[in-house]
């Protein structure tokens, strides 16, 4: 298999040669509000186009999704993996747990991995009995994360136990609306069985950091994909077998020679990052929040408390301290919404898709241009403005405009008058 972030025409010895991205968190075309393109050739077009070279299957809980699966993936033997067209996959499926726990109701999304379609059949038996599992992609049972975990292990010790982008609002362990303030609040005896957890769109591993009870935990990153498109926007870089019990060894180890770093959004560009009120187009920081005791400036109801919130009031570290066992990351704008902003146009335009498949194709998969690709090849080879983006980007000169209450944030890579100047000299081949 090529290296993930191997580039068009690059000779192989610049590469790790174990070096891969991984996305272990996606959706399919069953799950709701998913693009009808979440489907195997679309998912392996698009892991080649941004350089991830082990992607979740999402869904294996949904009985059409399943027997896709079953149809397209082939067993890689001996290494709980599955391959189609040189990409890898991952067994994976996302379980939304409505409950009822010491006279309060929780939303917690968990995430699953699994080495064989013969395990997955066993989990699908055992979760059925809980809840419809053939109505959507992403199904929703009454099962406590302490009993799904109890009943997953007792099936099999061999699953990995993720919970999903842990501080969002409505639906995480930790959510402001929904969750606990610990992690043995919910798993109570089987914490320790947590292969990792999720840090989310709205939340980097530095904000993370700020709460030592989590410092035993790999911090992942997925990018929870609904699209084809959006694979990869955060994942995570290993320099491992691509084997699943290597990587679930390194992930239960936070193996950092194995464990490079994650790339993750710049959390103010997650959907819940601020604290708000969408309705009224009111966005608070925190201390703000605190200010108005929660209550929303223009009609004065509550607000949606959102991840950086949260996280203050768990932590017991201020932000910038760095525990000794973490794992690296990346801050990243995707490539096409550097595009979109140098064109002064939207990114699902045309002219956009026109001029990221130009690039990918010319200089290799999106996250090597993003993340690996030598500044100077990229003020060479690359349109000036685009190549000057991405520099930005990696130096953190940009402005964000914070996402609240279920709206995305901005990240802007060019003051306006850059942006403008920009505009009138992109000429991509």
């Amino acid at each position: 298999m090529k290296p993930a972030f191997k580039a068009k025409n690059e000779p192989g010895p610049k590469q790790e040669k174990m070096k891969f991205v991984a996305d272990l968190h996606i959706h399919s075309k069953y799950s709701r509000a998913t693009s009808r393109d979440m489907d195997i050739p679309n998912l392996t077009r698009w892991a080649k186009l941004k350089g991830v070279g082990l992607l979740a299957t999402g869904d294996f809980t949904h009985h059409l999704w399943l027997q896709e699966l079953k149809q397209y993936l082939k067993p890689l033997p001996g290494k709980g993996l599955y391959v189609y067209d040189d990409i890898t996959f991952i067994l994976s499926a996302e379980i939304s747990s409505i409950f009822s726990q010491n006279g309060k109701t929780y939303r917690v999304h968990n995430l699953i991995l699994a080495p064989s379609l013969e395990i997955v059949e066993e989990v699908n038996r055992m979760l059925s009995f809980h809840g419809n599992i053939a109505s959507d992609g992403r199904p929703i049972l009454g099962m406590s994360c302490y009993f799904l975990a109890q009943e997953l292990f007792k099936i099999s010790q061999e699953l990995m136990l993720i919970p999903a982008h842990v501080w969002t609002p409505w639906f995480s362990v930790f959510g402001s609306q929904s969750g606990f303030d610990s992690l043995q609040e919910a798993f109570g005896e089987y914490t320790d069985k947590i292969t990792a957890l999720e840090t989310g769109l709205s939340s980097d591993p530095a904000m993370n950091w700020m709460i030592s009870g989590l410092d035993k935990f790999s911090l992942v990153s997925n990018s929870d994909s609904h699209s084809p498109s959006r694979i990869g926007r955060e994942a995570n870089i290993f320099d491992c077998e691509l084997d699943y019990w290597e990587i679930k060894r390194v992930l239960e180890e936070k193996d950092k020679s194995k464990f490079l770093y994650t790339i993750e959004f710049f959390p103010e560009e997650g959907k819940y990052h601020y604290d708000g009120h969408r309705k009224c187009q009111a966005c608070l920081r925190p201390e703000e929040t605190r200010k108005r005791q929660g209550l929303c400036p223009v009609c004065g109801r509550p607000i949606t408390k959102g991840v950086l919130y949260r996280v203050e009031e768990l932590a017991d570290r201020p932000y910038g301290f760095c525990p000794d066992s973490a794992i690296d990351y990346k801050s990243l704008v995707p490539l096409d919404e550097i595009i979109a902003e140098v064109k002064g146009v939207g990114k699902t335009s045309k002219a956009v898709e026109k001029a990221y498949l130009d690039l990918v194709q010319s200089f290799g998969p999106e996250l090597y241009i993003l993340a690996e690709m030598p500044v100077q090849e990229l003020m060479e080879k690359l349109p000036e403005s685009i190549g000057q983006g991405i520099v930005n980007v990696r130096e953190k000169k940009i402005k964000a405009l914070p996402g609240y209450d279920g709206e995305y944030g901005k990240i802007k890579v060019f003051s306006p008058d850059k942006e403008r100047r920009n505009a009138g000299q992109l000429k991509l081949f």
